[in-house]
Parts: structure tokens; sequence; C-alpha cells
């Protein structure tokens, strides 16, 4: 008989992760020992099908809503494909991820520009290229927007607006709430003036209002009491100006576990609140029910990505406490030295039932806030060389990663039904080297 298939290790690692021969560990029918070997570390791995199939179900539980997926979580060529293939359209916030999503071929109609300070070329590059809708965030971007008419294709955008909803797991995250330098106040009336100036302006065309609560949201709760307040601006441009706007975006900031034990969102359940409510505020206001946008970047990509590092050091002092130094850090992975977030780790080609030890495992860099994890459970004989993964790696890391000590970004590979390729290589001395122009 064939041998059966090993259990996955479950949540929150990629739903295709098996436990291999001599502690290795398959990711998509891959070993990440493979791997390593393959193209070195630091390395981040990504697991394509996990991508496509989140990317599923958040269509699957939104099926009349246009699903965006957020390029500031993590993009490069093949996810731009993979965003493609799965019927998402793309948000960007900046001229680069606008130009890659162009250059990979993706359709311009259906990309939505963001940014509280887009610069003029990039207002520019947006109607050169005919994208779908841009998100205007701020007073300045409706006269340039003005400016850039076209009379036989007026632009679709956005109005971001600040509910005055607080969310997400820490305040440096939390989006939605006054006195922030994103989009316009419903108090006070900021957003009620923007409506009026987009409105008078014959080559713009408002289809909606859009917000952003935060990040790492795990419940409905917060999106529903946006629902409430976008809900009662929609009534109040409909009763000031005759117009009822058609779209609401609900941006992002969906939650994932990146522990065990983490509360995460689910779409479906989602899904189901958020329309109810919509349908019943919107017809307690006697108004149509405008179509969902949402925008999702972290709930489909930092679940498909595994960061892998070589174990440089192990220090053990006197007081009990152990360290583990690792081959990267805050340069390709600044959420615990920002956020202070929490992460899980395991060893990867060595058996893992032996006895196990605490440790903080420590960046290379030259700062004491260099830290990957606290207090990883180990194997007490953990030494150099060791193989170590991440889960949830897929999303703002590699995207806020930095130059910092001129350490090169990590390579990126996809992993699909056995197969393993090399998407981004590493950066290198050279490639730094490459833009210095004079001494």
């Amino acid at each position: 008989m064939p041998a059966a298939d090993p259990d996955p290790l479950g949540s929150p690692w990629p739903a295709s992760a098996r436990p291999g021969p001599n502690g290795d560990l398959l990711i998509g029918g891959v070993g990440l020992a493979e791997a390593a070997d393959r193209f070195g570390t630091p390395l981040y791995v990504l697991d394509e099908q996990e991508f496509r199939s989140r990317a599923r179900a958040f269509r699957r539980a939104l099926p009349t809503a246009e699903v965006f997926y957020a390029a500031k979580a993590f993009l490069c060529s093949a996810v731009v494909d993979w965003a493609a293939d799965e019927g998402l359209g793309l948000d960007v916030c900046s001229a680069g991820e606008l130009r890659l999503a162009a250059a990979a071929g993706f359709p311009p109609e259906r990309i939505l520009l963001h940014g509280n300070a887009k610069t003029p070329e990039e207002l520019r590059l947006a109607r050169r290229l005919r994208v779908g809708r841009i998100v205007v965030d701020g007073a300045a971007e409706i006269p340039r927007l003005a400016a850039l008419a076209v009379a036989d294709a007026p632009q679709r955008v956005l109005v971001r607006v600040l509910p005055g909803v607080a969310a997400g797991h820490h305040r440096a995250v939390r989006t939605g709430v006054d006195g922030q330098k994103f989009g316009f106040r419903i108090a006070g009336g900021d957003a009620a003036d923007a409506v009026a100036r987009i409105l008078g302006q014959p080559g713009l065309r408002l289809t909606g209002l859009h917000c952003h609560l935060g990040s790492q949201i795990t419940e409905a709760g917060p999106y529903l009491a946006a629902v409430d307040r976008l809900v009662g601006l929609l009534a109040e441009i409909r009763d000031r100006h005759g117009v009822e706007l058609p779209e609401l975006d609900l941006g992002g900031g969906y939650g994932v576990r990146y522990l065990a034990g983490d509360a995460e969102l689910d779409p479906d359940r989602f899904a189901a609140e958020l329309t109810a409510r919509l349908a019943a505020r919107c017809a307690e206001h006697g108004l149509a029910v405008p179509r969902l946008l949402v925008e999702p970047g972290r709930a489909i990509a930092a679940p498909a990505g595994v960061a892998l590092y070589r174990v440089l050091s192990v220090k053990r002092g006197t007081d009990g406490r152990a360290f583990a130094a690792v081959d990267g850090g805050m340069s390709d992975n600044p959420r615990p030295a920002l956020y202070g977030s929490a992460y899980q780790v395991r060893t990867v080609g060595r058996p893992t039932d032996g006895p196990t030890a605490t440790f903080d495992v420590v960046g290379r860099h030259c700062e004491a806030g260099d830290v990957l994890v606290h207090g990883a459970t180990l194997p007490a004989d953990l030494r150099p060389g060791d193989l170590l993964a991440v889960p949830v790696a897929g999303a703002y890391q590699l995207s806020m990663a930095s130059g910092y000590n001129l350490v090169g970004r990590p390579p990126v590979a996809a992993v699909r039904e056995g197969r393993l390729r090399l998407l981004i290589r590493r950066e290198t001395v050279e490639d730094l080297r490459a833009r210095e122009v004079g001494r």
C-alpha cells in the first residue's frame, strides 16, 4: 500500500505544509531544505496555490463585489499574474507598483490607485494608462486630476473618508480615525466639501466613497460601524446633490493568524454580516445598495509565504537566556521591530522530537531591537548551520525590506505541485554599487 499522506501542519502554515523525511518540511510538495540548498538563505518561499485559494475565498464569499489585491502587501510580476488569473483587481499606491503591473500586462481598467501624497507624475501616469479608478485622498488632487481630464473618458474617482472608527491591533495602523494623514473627515464636513468639489468637475466622475480602517482586524464589527457612517454620508450626498453613488469601498485590513491561537477573519462570515448590514442601512435611508469593493492584501499573501534562515551563532548566557542569531533580520522583516509582531518558528531538516529550550531568534543587524522571534521553543542542541522556517511571511516583509548594513534583499521562490522556481534573485553588492554614479 502507498504511504499515507502526512497530516498537514495546520494554520498558520500553508494548507499544503506537511512534515517530510529527516525533519524536512514540504510546502506545495517541495522540501524547504532543498529550496534553501538551491537558492541559499535568507529565502522567501511562496505557495502559489495558497495565494490562489485565498483569492478565490474572497471572490466566493463576495460574488457581487469587486475584489482588489492590495499590492503593497507584496508585489512581483508572478503575483500580478496570479491576481489577474483569479479575477482580482489590483490596488496600487505608487508609480513603481503601477509600472510593474502595467509591464506585466495587468488590465489597467482593473487597477485602483491609492496614496495620500500622489505626485503629479503619478497622476499623469495613471491617466495615461487609463487606470479604472483613483482614490482622492487630499484636496490638491482634485484640481490636478481635473487638469488632466480627457473629454471622452472622465476619470472615475472615489473619495477616501475617515469614518471615525478605531480598529486594528496597534495604534500605528489605525487608519480610520480622526487625526490621520489619510482622507477627509466625515465629522466637520471635510468629506462633504470634497464630494461637492469633485461633482463640480466635468472631467471627474465620482463613483463612490472609500475608507480603510487599519490592519489585522479579526472581526466584522468595525466594518459594520463604518457601513453605518458611510451609508449616512451617501444619504446626505443624495439629499444635497441628487446623486446616488454606486460604489462603496471598505478597504482591507483583514486579519490573519500568525500564531496557532490567534483569531483570523473568516471571509464567509464577514461577507454575510457585511452584506446584511449594508442592505439594512440602505433600506432605512431609501438608497439602492451600492456595489462593494474590498482590498485584501495580507489576507491573501501573508499565509502563502515562508521565510527561511540559517543559524549563524548560538549564545547561551549564565543568566539562562539563549540567542540564536540568523542570517537575516529586520532588513527583510521589520514588523517585529516596528510593531512588536509575534511569529512562530521551527527547525527544518533535523529531528524535532528531542529536548527543547527557549531561544530568542535574533537578526544579524547592529540593533538591539533586531529580534525576529521572542521566546521560541527550539531543539536544545540548536547549532550553527541549522535551518529555521518562519510562516506567514508573504506580506509586509519583503515589501518593507531595507538596505540596512548594505545587506541585499533575499530572493523569492515559488512552489506549486512539487515544482520550485525562482521569481526574484538575491540582491547583490554589485546591485547596490550600480546605483553609485560618483565619488
